[in-house]
Formats: C-alpha cells, sequence, structure tokens
C-alpha cells in the first residue's frame, strides 16, 4: 500500500531534507480544515470565495444564536470546498461565554468531527479562534 504524502501547512522549508515539508494524509487534511476556518473570505486573491470567516465572529456578542451562526458556517464551507476530501459528521462549538469550558471571553473552541473519503478512517480537529 502507497501512503499518500501532501505538502504541509503552513508551507515551509523541511531543512534536513531539503525540500518543501510533507505532512502524512491525514495530518494534511486537519491542516486543510484549519486552514479554510481561519481565512475569511476576500483573503485569497486567486480564490477570492474560499473561507469560512470565523475571525470576524470574535467580537459578536457571545451567546446561543451566535454559536449556532458558527456551526452553521463550519458546516455549509467544509462541505462546499472539503466533500472531496471529508464527508462532515459532526461540528460543535463551544464559546468563553460559559467559564466552565476554560476559555476566555470572546474566544471559540470549534470541534469538526469528519469521516476521510479515502480511507474511511475516522477523525477529529479542534479549532480555536481567539
Amino acid at each position: 500500500m502507497i501512503t499518500r504524502h501532501d505538502y504541509a501547512y503552513p508551507l515551509r522549508v523541511d531543512v534536513g531534507a531539503g525540500q518543501i515539508a510533507r505532512a502524512n494524509y491525514p495530518d494534511h487534511v486537519n491542516q486543510l480544515i484549519e486552514q479554510l476556518l481561519l481565512t475569511s473570505p476576500g483573503e485569497r486573491v486567486c480564490l477570492p470565495e474560499f473561507g469560512c470567516g470565523l475571525r470576524r465572529l470574535v467580537f459578536a456578542t457571545q451567546s446561543d444564536a451566535l454559536l449556532a451562526t458558527v456551526r452553521i458556517q463550519v458546516q455549509q464551507s467544509i462541505t462546499k470546498w472539503l466533500a472531496d476530501q471529508v464527508q462532515l459528521t459532526d461540528v460543535s462549538v463551544l464559546s468563553g461565554a460559559d467559564p466552565a469550558n476554560g476559555l476566555d471571553e470572546g474566544e471559540l473552541l470549534i470541534t469538526v468531527s469528519y469521516t476521510l473519503v479515502d480511507t474511511q478512517a475516522p477523525s477529529v480537529v479542534t479549532v480555536k479562534v481567539i
């Protein structure tokens, strides 16, 4: 069986190998999800619609409505941009409005559960938006 490798994110040079750093496929997909969630639409010149735009919501009043909005935005972005890579299982969002979460006020913690399309392996990635 061939092990798949892709470019690591953020893009960097692996000094030891003398080439662009690579990541194994599951790590690469986790990096793609993190990149998608932390990119704002309009930030990429050649792909202006790419991104989820979560950073602009950090200053919104933290409420159940905000958590629902973030959850929907994450689901829609992953379905639009990464449907060929992942099958979305669940998205959960926690906010710093509840001290029991261990987050500071204004922080969001997003947990994305998914199955890799190529390998059918389940995986989870957590992204903290500050």
